[in-house]
């Protein structure tokens, strides 16, 4: 019942993530300008991964999107590249999320397999999370480059000094959407431990004879040491048997026999 649960919590805590991370990467709000020194403002500018936008205080909202690839940095080519392959890493992983639920049977799908499946799916959805989580970070490191390098020109009192861009809500969401998936990726290695057979994990090894069995008889043998010789030559000369009576034993001559 756990090893479901777990299961189970994984697959919908991994959900929210990945879509957590589809919603940060086509939010607008991933910069958005610094009101701190001028808080009364006509015009009000923010940047996401695929435009840019105006708001004016009317509340009329102009946005043009990035026409070029080359024209942009190569820092937010790769942020772009890293939220689009943490994006179809998880829902790869939750589709074959889907088919791994235990409470779910499909035909005759054997244990072993759903616990192959389950920790596939925990392996992509912790990927799609670090993925989310490096692309936001990337982003947010350059925001604090240039906020500070636009704060240095502003005290030197430089002309025509650019406005400056703080962090957005789609940061707080991009962290917060691969934190989510991670935990989600972790959850479904652990249920992946409960899923595989008893009998399979602590499986014994037999061992069996090569060969038949091989029945030996005891029997009489006999052991030859090369030299043949006559029986009765090893009992000296003169020997002769002793003759047997009619009842089958031996007869042994007196000592007045030899008289």
């Amino acid at each position: 019942m756990s090893t479901t649960i777990c299961q189970v919590m994984g697959f919908l805590v991994s959900s929210l993530g990945v879509g957590g991370s589809i919603m940060a990467t086509a939010m607008d709000t991933w910069s958005t300008q610094d009101l701190y020194d001028n808080p009364v403002t006509a015009v009000f500018q923010y940047q996401g991964l695929w435009r840019s936008c105006v708001r004016q205080s009317s509340g009329f909202t102009e946005c043009r999107g990035y026409f070029t690839i080359l024209g942009l940095p190569a820092m937010f080519q790769a942020v772009r590249a890293l939220m689009i392959v943490g994006i179809v890493l998880g829902i790869l992983g939750l589709l074959v999320c889907i088919f791994a639920l235990k409470c779910i049977r499909i035909g005759s799908m054997e244990d072993t397999a759903k616990a192959n499946m389950t920790l596939t799916s925990g392996i992509m959805f912790i990927v799609a999370g670090l993925c989310a989580i490096t692309g936001v970070s990337v982003f947010a490191n350059m925001l604090v480059t240039n906020f500070w390098m636009s704060t240095t020109n502003m005290y030197q009192g430089m002309q025509n000094v650019q406005n400056r861009y703080t962090f957005g809500s789609a940061l707080f969401v991009g962290w917060v959407a691969g934190g989510l998936a991670l935990v989600g990726g972790v959850m479904m290695c652990l249920a992946c431990k409960g899923l595989i057979p008893e009998e399979s994990r602590y499986k014994a090894v037999s061992y069996n004879a090569s060969g038949r069995n091989i029945s030996y008889r005891t029997g009489p043998y006999k052991v030859g040491s090369g030299y043949d010789a006559d029986p009765k030559a090893r009992k000296g000369a003169g020997y002769e048997e002793t003759p047997r009576s009619e009842d089958g034993r031996r007869s042994y001559p007196s000592k007045y026999d030899y008289v």
